[in-house]
């Protein structure tokens, strides 16, 4: 096996005295692990640091053990990490990522819209400037997946006009006609997830919990607990951003 990509770091994890089990994705050939020999060393450590851009090599002998890997910084996010909010997107988008991707399927859609995501959230470390664009990216995880939302007409009267909410049990899209006496049931569909923009802030702290909702049901259920931590540490502070 050997594989040289351009790859976005999603995780590290300690690995022996000095090593490092790195997960990072790749545009063509997913999410990819390998073992980084020194790397939890003082030159490296900055490096693999998650949401980081490398030029990685990845080479075993066999398709049955992990691969050792090296790896060249292309473009550090790493001073985003001295800002606690951008800090906290980066941990969670990157989190997110490596616990609900397999390895070795590509994604390139996954790929272009995290490096979007992560490019956002550099160019604004505000959340004002990047909170829609991870609703859409979780969305879009979702759907990548196989745990897409039904959002193209109501589930109880087929229309296609005037979608403001979604069932939690169904993921079927409700108009606002057919929900009357039913709101507080069901889930607030946000116009920006559905026509593109920003939102304001209540439209986005909505869209998060929309997709916070089905993440959790559908992809992360009895698992990944670090990463449902992470995102709720996340939501935390875009709310108090928010106020």
């Amino acid at each position: 096996m050997h594989l040289r990509s351009q790859a976005i770091v999603l995780s590290v994890r300690a690995h022996g005295e000095h090593g490092a089990v790195v997960r990072a994705l790749t545009p063509d050939d997913g999410v990819q692990p390998g073992y980084v020999r020194g790397g939890h060393s003082r030159r490296l450590r900055p490096v693999l640091q998650p949401a980081n851009v490398v030029l990685g090599e990845w080479r075993s002998r066999t398709d049955d053990v992990l691969a050792g890997l090296t790896v060249e910084l292309i473009h550090s996010r790493a001073p985003l990490y001295a800002e606690p909010l951008a800090a906290a997107a980066l941990d969670w988008a990157t989190a997110l990522t490596a616990a609900a991707l397999p390895e070795g399927q590509a994604y390139p859609r996954l790929h272009g819209a995290l490096d979007g995501l992560l490019g956002a959230i550099e160019a604004a470390p505000g959340a004002r400037g990047w909170a829609a664009a991870l609703a859409r990216y979780e969305m879009g995880m979702l759907a990548e997946l196989g745990f897409g939302l039904d959002l193209s007409a109501c589930a109880a009267t087929g229309n296609t006009d005037d979608l403001a909410f979604v069932s939690p049990k169904s993921g079927a899209a409700v108009s606002r006609a057919a929900a009357v006496g039913y709101e507080a049931r069901l889930l607030p569909y946000p116009g920006f997830l559905r026509d593109g923009g920003t939102g304001a802030w209540d439209d986005i702290l909505a869209g998060l919990r929309l997709t916070g909702y089905f993440l959790e049901r559908d992809l992360l259920h009895g698992r990944a607990a670090d990463a449902l931590a992470a995102r709720e540490r996340l939501i935390d502070r875009i709310a108090r951003a928010a106020t």
